[in-house]
């Protein structure tokens, strides 16, 4: 074949993979410059710097808009940094805090990093592989090694992680109208049944309520900038809600979240255990440190 045919035919190639690369991401020019922007701010920043703390605090006031990532017909990449819900807050503070842990300082950089966070073993294969209930979140990202889940050991019997919540989800399965995306696609609802059963049954340890009162000398497997996610009671759900530790000057642990409530990015003036106490429904938090 000849040199201008191979030349040709790698132009067409190149199209092609670009051209589905860009189908499969959803965002717009401020999204990638503001991306870009904090990555920068997040190198320049001194080392020890909890940049968990750091870019969760950079965001705040941003808007809370729910269901950010239903707004195609089918599953993209959605960066959207002018909108967050409780969920995509958290995974885009973790995805500029990966990335930039990792000398990425470059738009392509977050949104791989973002792709290994948000969808089942770290590939984005539909909208069924996005990890949507939040214990398939935590199990795929330890799996990778992004996070791990503090707990408590039998020497301390578990301390303060000593209730035990057994995984029982099926509310997309039995609500599958509810989402967009899902609905009445048989196929889909039958992949996302299977994923419910493979968490249910699951153990996992988690700290109740009532001893988030403590302070940060008795609760120090807590740290800033952890991940937390409120265990729920509310029938065929696990989480509730997730937002990032850090503890204030009155000594009391506090929740830096999108929150519904305030209708943005905040840090709670709150304790989180005042929160908590607020909701029968939310038995107590997992822990979850980045790596």
């Amino acid at each position: 074949m000849k040199r201008s045919s191979l030349h040709l035919l790698f132009c067409l190639l190149f199209l092609l993979w670009s051209g589905a690369g860009a189908r499969a991401l959803t965002y717009t020019q401020q999204d990638s410059l503001r991306v870009v922007e904090l990555l920068r701010d997040g190198a320049r920043q001194p080392q020890g710097t909890n940049l968990m703390l750091y870019f969760g605090h950079s965001l705040l006031d941003v808007p809370y808009v729910g269901r950010t990532l239903e707004v195609n017909p089918r599953e993209e990449l959605v960066v959207n940094l002018r909108e967050l819900d409780c969920t995509t807050f958290v995974e885009t503070v973790l995805a500029l805090t990966l990335t930039t842990r990792q000398g990425g300082r470059k738009w392509d950089d977050y949104c791989q990093t973002l792709t290994r966070i948000r969808y089942r073993g770290g590939q984005m294969k539909g909208y069924v592989s996005r990890n949507h209930y939040f214990s398939q979140w935590i199990e795929s990202n330890v799996k990778l090694g992004l996070i791990s889940e503090r707990m408590g050991t039998k020497d301390d019997k578990y301390f303060p992680f000593t209730a035990t919540q057994h995984i029982n989800v099926h509310y997309m399965s039995q609500h599958p109208d509810l989402y967009p995306m899902l609905k009445g696609k048989q196929d889909d609802i039958a992949r996302i049944r299977r994923y419910e059963e493979e968490i249910n049954g699951t153990a996992v340890r988690y700290i109740p309520s009532r001893l988030l009162s403590y302070d940060r000398k008795t609760l120090r497997c807590v740290e800033d900038g952890d991940i937390l996610a409120l265990v729920t009671s509310r029938d065929g759900l696990d989480v509730s809600h997730v937002g990032i530790a850090e503890w204030g000057s009155d000594g009391k642990l506090h929740l830096l979240n999108a929150s519904s409530i305030y209708k943005k990015v905040v840090l709670d003036d709150i304790s989180l255990y005042e929160y908590m106490m607020k909701y029968d429904h939310r038995l107590g938090i997992r822990a979850l440190g980045v790596r």
